[in-house]
């Protein structure tokens, strides 16, 4: 019946929903690395709170949506089978049916959509940013250089690549414990690297981000957004994190053997640190550029021509 086949449908997309936010979820649950964790993180910035606050609205409307399906569902089963007498309508199509559950969708979606689209915007709004950081994909680490604080420009660049005791442990037939590798009591085998991104707390930094050789994706679920590092190509994101800390993140493109190897580790200091850090970093930049001081010349040798008699 032409009903029965639209109800078969529109389980099919709720289940496909679900299955899609279960592979999010233990996507997101991998990065952080956390135990037990099932669903997305909040995070640490307005906009990573802003897509969970989306995202967890989105859940619950599947939930309702669950709930009035598969119970009418249950309810029809047991209270309209044959062995008690029911008899199956006569009747294939109903106007009316057919308008609700196409309208209150099309609602539905567009009462979801409107305030993420406004988070999407707000997310793509890099101006007004107070330093800029060009991240660059490699197979198979970051690249991180740092353009300028305000008006005052750097020249600060660095390679961030998986630190020495994970890639020690990965190797096959290392027999070391990847339950060993911790920074404090927190597992960090395969999630931390040397040295880290570091940037301040409390200002808008910018992100223009691209890769070298192939497509990457640099991806901090803290910050709750990813960007593709692609060859060529210049994407840009923002954050403004609030509380120093440190969050770990993974490439979250395919990007080749090593692609499992590649993690992004961000440290967030006060201003007043980070400054301090970035200056330092900046004088020692600046002493590797400068040239070597040339020898001094060796005195000339006086060739005076010896006199006979």
């Amino acid at each position: 019946m032409k009903c029965a086949g639209l109800l078969r449908s529109k389980l099919g997309v709720f289940n496909g929903v679900c299955g899609a936010a279960l592979v999010a979820f233990a996507s997101a649950a991998h990065a952080v690395a956390e135990p037990w964790q099932l669903n997305m993180t909040p995070g640490v910035t307005q906009t990573s709170r802003e897509v969970y606050q989306i995202h967890m609205w989105a859940f619950y409307v599947c939930c309702v949506i669950g709930v009035i399906v598969f119970g009418a569902m249950i309810w029809a089963m047991i209270f309209h089978r044959k062995s008690r007498g029911a008899v199956a309508a006569t009747w294939s199509h109903s106007t009316k049916v057919e308008a609700v559950w196409t309208v209150l969708p099309i609602l539905i979606l567009v009462a979801l959509a409107a305030p993420a689209t406004t988070v999407m915007i707000n997310m793509a709004h890099s101006d007004d940013s107070q330093m800029t950081v060009k991240i660059t994909g490699y197979q198979w680490k970051w690249g991180y250089d740092y353009i300028n604080v305000g008006d005052k420009p750097y020249h600060v660049h660095f390679i961030s690549r998986l630190d020495t005791k994970s890639d020690a442990t990965r190797q096959l037939k290392s027999g070391l414990n990847p339950w060993d590798v911790k920074q404090g009591n927190e597992q960090t085998y395969l999630l931390d690297v040397d040295p880290p991104l570091v940037i301040p707390t409390d200002t808008k930094v910018r992100f223009v981000v691209t890769g070298d050789d192939v497509i990457h994706a640099w991806w901090v679920p803290q910050l709750g957004w990813k960007q593709d590092a692609i060859p060529g190509i210049i994407n840009d994101d923002w954050t403004n994190i609030h509380e120093p800390g440190i969050y770990r993140g993974q490439c979250a493109e395919l990007c080749g053997q090593d692609h499992g190897f590649m993690p992004i580790v961000v440290v967030a200091k006060p201003m007043a640190e980070f400054q301090k850090w970035l200056d330092e970093q900046e004088a020692a930049a600046t002493r590797a550029a400068a040239p070597a001081a040339a020898p001094a010349p060796a005195p000339a040798t006086p060739t005076g021509n010896a006199s006979n008699g």
